[in-house]
């Protein structure tokens, strides 16, 4: 027979902190950098998923879409590089000695000006060029080879030109530069465009702002961002109140701030960094009928704190017990961002909620050596301080020629090694048995602790109902009666002394992620118990209203 914990007790903090602005996002539209910096492109391919062909143009200062041309050819490819050579059929970044290009121009040798994108077409159609659209004037590029008329005087490519080719051959379809001012727009005339391997809504940016390579940025209106974010940082097939939640936090996080905008011209990454993004899908995972419900039923909707849009809607997949204080992972106090004891997660299934992981002393060493925190031959490896809700605050090595003190997120993510493959995956976790379990006083113990104190803590019923406990003990009903239970306080792990570890240091935990805002394992359990997404939401942030 299994024993029922009838009770279980949550903390509840009221903290109000200053607000953040929100961000600077218009007219609903979202700029997602899909490739940038390091992979930033050389030439970027599209592909119709719907419709046929594109308009050229760009995004004005109101990300509202001016264009400029079209074709109706359903595969192109947008091109970085100063010049072109040609082989055969196929074009190749090359020299200006292997394939000068000209200027269509009059006898003084002026550009010649056209008054459309059509009149230019036609004149390139005619010459053997390609319209182009050069710093706010419509003209005509080509191979001064081909025709007489064109300008005598070789013209390459500047370091800001984008040009269009129709993908696997030479013939250019357009030409935009402005310099840097503004970027080369390219709006599908259909639902969705393939570009490497996903299928994605909206239009497409391609800046060449800082020269070199082509970014790649999809602008796209917010409720279809939105229903490429949920899917992927939450399983579609999950209960509709957690989907719900869960759009609620990814709108709320791409309106919150702009993350990018100012170094790279976009909001927000597709990966991790920011919300994993990808759009439509693909063949073998697209967004479910399920998350795209959860998207249109909170359409509009985000979370606020103190009346302003928060910064932060962050989120974790699991919290092993206990969320935790924003400040006390990462240095700054927000008042929504408040850590408490979690009931919910205990009652789901989670894959791999614990872990153990097993570092000798020389990883140790290498690992800190690399990250910038040597203390010579790792000797001891201890957690120093908890937080009052159990989860890991400091940890201390100590070595041949020193000691450090880490603390925040880096008590976890200072422990990563692409080199050994190893990681500690939550903020909640001893070392070598020490640490988790080592309370002082009777307590209620949690799925990964034991509450710090019962001032202020709620109490879930049988039937769901949450009332606010008083005193400083409380009684809970089991199936071998009654006892009595109080708050504790967490004792930090000894050093090993150097020897009692072996030369090991054997990491186990539970929970995944930085323990900080919603657990959508939690998020997902308490779906599961009849919670709407309101509910979750105000669990999981502190003292914030949802509109």
């Amino acid at each position: 027979m299994k024993k029922l914990l009838l009770i279980t007790l949550i903390i509840v903090t009221f903290t109000v902190l200053g607000a953040v602005p929100a961000a600077a996002i218009n007219n609903h539209t979202v700029k997602v950098g899909l490739r940038y910096d390091s992979s930033a492109m050389a030439s970027a391919n599209l592909q119709n998923a719907e419709g046929t062909g594109y308009e050229f143009g760009y995004f004005n200062e109101n990300r509202i879409f001016v264009p400029l041309g079209q074709t109706d050819i359903t595969t192109i490819t947008m091109n970085a590089g100063t010049v072109f050579a040609k082989s055969g059929d196929s074009m190749y970044m090359g020299s200006s000695e292997d394939y000068a290009f000209r200027t269509a121009g009059i006898q003084d040798g002026q550009s010649e000006k056209f008054s459309s994108f059509a009149e230019a077409a036609s004149e390139a159609a005619a010459r053997g060029g390609w319209p182009a659209w050069i710093n706010g004037t419509f003209t005509v590029r080509g191979n001064g080879a081909q025709d007489a008329a064109f300008d005598r005087s070789a013209v390459s490519f500047s370091s800001t030109s984008v040009v269009v080719t129709q993908t696997g051959t030479s013939q250019i379809l357009f030409e935009f530069d402005e310099g840097g001012a503004r970027a080369l727009g390219v709006r599908p005339l259909g639902t969705s465009t393939w570009f490497r391997g996903c299928k994605y809504p909206g239009a497409f940016e391609y800046p060449r702002a800082k020269g070199g390579n082509l970014s790649v940025i999809n602008v796209v209106e917010l409720e279809d961002y939105v229903k490429g974010v949920v899917p992927y940082e939450m399983p579609g097939d999950w209960p509709l109140a957690a989907l719900e939640a869960q759009a609620v936090c990814a709108r709320t996080f791409v309106c919150g701030h702009a993350k990018h905008l100012r170094s790279d011209g976009f909001d927000v990454c597709a990966g991790q960094d920011c919300q994993v993004y990808y759009g439509h899908g693909s063949d073998s995972s697209a967004p479910t009928s399920t998350s795209n419900q959860a998207v249109d039923n909170t359409s509009g909707l985000c979370i606020y704190y103190n009346g302003t849009l928060v910064q932060d809607a962050v989120y974790h997949s699991s919290n092993g017990g206990a969320t935790e204080d924003g400040g006390r992972v990462w240095g700054t106090e927000t008042g929504y961002l408040k850590g408490k004891a979690d009931p919910y997660e205990a009652q789901t299934n989670i894959p791999n909620y614990s872990y153990s992981v097993t570092y000798t002393a020389a990883e140790l060493t290498w690992i800190l050596d690399q990250k910038g925190y040597s203390v010579g031959t790792v000797q001891d490896a201890y957690i120093s301080e908890y937080t009052p809700l159990g989860n890991v605050s400091k940890i201390t090595f100590v070595g041949s020629s020193g000691t450090k003190t880490v603390s925040g997120e880096t008590c976890r993510t200072i422990f990563y090694s692409s080199t050994y493959k190893k990681s500690v995956t939550s903020m909640r976790f001893d070392i070598n048995g020490k640490g988790a379990g080592s309370w002082t006083g009777a307590g209620i113990t949690t799925s990964g602790g034991q509450l710090a104190s019962l001032d202020g803590a709620a109490v879930i019923s049988g039937n769901g109902e949450i009332g606010i406990l008083q005193g400083t003990s409380a009684a809970a009903v089991t199936s071998s009666g009654t006892v009595t239970v109080s708050g504790g306080t967490p004792a930090p792990s000894a050093p090993s002394g150097g020897g009692s570890h072996n030369g090991n240091f054997v990491i186990t935990g539970t929970g995944n992620g930085h323990n900080v805002g919603m657990s959508q394992y939690g998020a997902k359990a308490m779906a599961e118990l009849g919670y709407g997404f309101r509910d979750i939401l105000e669990f999981y942030y502190t003292d914030i209203t949802i509109n």
